[in-house]
């Protein structure tokens, strides 16, 4: 998954985990107590954002670990709170007031699980710096598991150490380096062109308006979910696999299905032991299981058909947009030049494909209705884009090169929307946090939900303004470590540039077909499974120009 979140439970169509797991419970919610532990009762949110740091020890000294603000010191009755709560579903909302009350550090155990959270981006640079030449993020013990039974290798996602970094390097080559990204940009375009055409032709079939003057007000999110899965199999394994026709194929709708309910299952799953569910045959596990099983079975199926074409044609035509001759997808590209062994590249491009639908999917509906509600935003965004297309001559590349303020939409999106709401690393030596000592191998969290929305790190952070990540006074607030959604440094979302690609090149061809708005402007309402997103998906009003 893009940028691994420690987040939690509920997808649209799936079962709560507090369902599967435990009986009815009397709700209880938590309260805070001077001491600044949260016992149980509510928190109520400050208005002044987070509270200000500790910043002294007695007599001025590095306070000690266990001195941290916390949330209560048993990991299991806080799980088991957090399950009768159904807490999960809002644990980034659970994050936001925490920090405004116990202020911009504080520690959690649930279950097996501890960790520091923080969100000022002074302290994750100092976690960054202190993250070592093989960064770890926490481990998702449910997609190892899975591995090691059925005798899959693992991808960089769940690989840590030498092993991570050999096998990190030759993927950055093809799907992160400036070259790379020259190479697959252009079969992004050819999808995102496509998906817009189907789109016309559907405003233009179902829409209502005057002669040439057709508007559709419809959810999205289900061609979305297309796109996003036509786009990641033509990067990935080189070819279209239709689904923008009228009857897509049922295997691809059967995939898009295995990718929600393995990211659904995925978070309960991190804080009970997988392998003794799997030995009582608990449904929760099988369902993970078949689910990951069906999407290794889509990859098994996609990585036959590119080597038999690897095999049996070495001097076809150059593909369209490709330089240097037919571009045959990462994939065709990590096997040809074989740095890496079968069973490897399975792995990787597996979790690349999984990793890739949901992510990039659910961030373009954010887009969509914020740049809807924000008529003013879109319509500069649209002057620019336009602009940079005219001068650009069908470039891709150069179409977004001229439009800063796409890049700014997307930086913006996920600010206020990010994917997964943390990110992990383990501090290879002992740091000091706002003057709190933190051990070394200690599990932090920076926490991005809240960060995005604290009037601390971002001036008016509630409003939407792409154009904030091109002024030289924002981006003195705090430099990169404001900008996290894809992560950081070296263990950074290795889909990042087909994702970032993917989205702008996507809204780019929207924006330049269509006038957005929304029936309504409310604030969307949120939920967290393994990803951010809407508890209901907005509906989008597309008006052709």
């Amino acid at each position: 998954v893009r940028n691994f979140m420690s987040v939690c439970v509920k997808a649209p169509h799936a079962c709560r985990p507090r369902d599967m797991l435990l009986a009815a419970a009397p709700q209880r919610s938590f309260c805070m107590t001077a001491a600044g532990t949260v016992l149980g009762g509510n928190l109520e949110r400050g208005k002044g954002g987070v509270k200000e740091g500790r910043k002294g020890g007695v007599d001025g000294q590095v306070r000690r670990f266990e001195e941290i603000p916390h949330t209560g010191r048993s990991g299991w009755l806080n799980l088991l709170k957090f399950w009768r709560e159904d807490r999960f579903r809002h644990l980034h909302k659970h994050m936001e007031r925490t920090f405004d009350a116990l202020g911009p550090i504080y520690r959690e155990n649930l279950g097996a699980i501890s960790s520091v959270n923080i969100i000022l981006p002074s302290d994750i640079g100092e976690v960054f710096q202190s993250e070592g030449l093989h960064p770890r993020r926490m481990t998702l013990q449910p997609w190892a598991t899975h591995r090691e039974i059925r005798n899959h290798s693992k991808g960089v996602f769940l690989k840590n150490g030498e092993a991570w970094r050999a096998d990190r390097l030759q993927l950055n080559k093809e799907v992160m380096m400036s070259e790379a990204v020259k190479r697959f940009l252009p079969l992004l375009d050819q999808v995102a062109r496509d998906f817009c055409r189907m789109l016309l032709a559907k405003v233009e079939r179902e829409g209502g308006g005057g002669t040439g003057k057709h508007s559709l007000t419809m959810d999205p999110s289900p061609d979305l979910f297309r796109f996003a899965l036509e786009a990641s199999c033509h990067v990935i394994y080189g070819e279209r696999i239709g689904l923008f026709s009228s009857s897509p194929s049922v295997e691809s709708q059967k995939f898009i299905w295995a990718v929600e309910r393995m990211l659904s299952t995925t978070q309960p799953l991190l804080y009970l032991p997988p392998r003794l569910l799997l030995r009582i045959g608990a449904p929760l596990w099988t369902q993970h299981a078949t689910a990951w099983d069906h999407i290794f079975s889509h990859a098994e199926a996609r990585i036959q058909r590119a080597y038999q074409r690897l095999s049996s044609s070495q001097g076809g035509e150059p593909e369209a947009g490709a330089s240097g001759g037919r571009y045959t997808g990462v994939l065709g590209q990590l096997m040809e030049k074989g740095k890496l062994s079968l069973e490897l590249i399975k792995a990787n491009v597996t979790e690349l494909m999984a990793g890739g639908v949901d992510t990039t999917a659910v961030p373009l509906q954010f887009a969509l209705f914020e740049l809807g509600r924000n008529p003013d935003v879109q319509e500069k965004v649209r002057q620019q884009v336009r602009a940079s297309w005219a001068q650009a001559g069908g470039d891709p590349l150069k179409a977004l090169q001229g439009a800063p303020l796409l890049k700014g939409t997307v930086k913006e999106i996920l600010r206020l929307y990010p994917v997964g709401i943390t990110v992990q690393r383990y501090p290879v030596k002992d740091i000091v946090l706002q003057n709190y000592h933190i051990p070394a191998g200690t599990m932090v969290q920076a926490c991005l939900y809240p960060m995005g929305r604290s009037a601390q790190v971002f001036e008016d952070p509630l409003r939407f303004d792409p154009a904030r990540w091109g002024s030289s006074r924002e981006e003195g607030r705090g430099g990169g470590f404001r900008s996290l959604a894809f992560g950081f440094g070296a263990r950074q979302c290795v889909g990042r540039r087909i994702a970032e690609n993917e989205m702008q090149l996507l809204l780019m061809h929207i924006l330049l077909g269509f006038h957005l708005s929304v029936p309504s402007s409310q604030d969307l309402e949120t939920t967290v499974t393994l990803i951010l997103q809407p508890e209901t998906p907005p509906r989008i009003t597309f008006s052709k120009l």
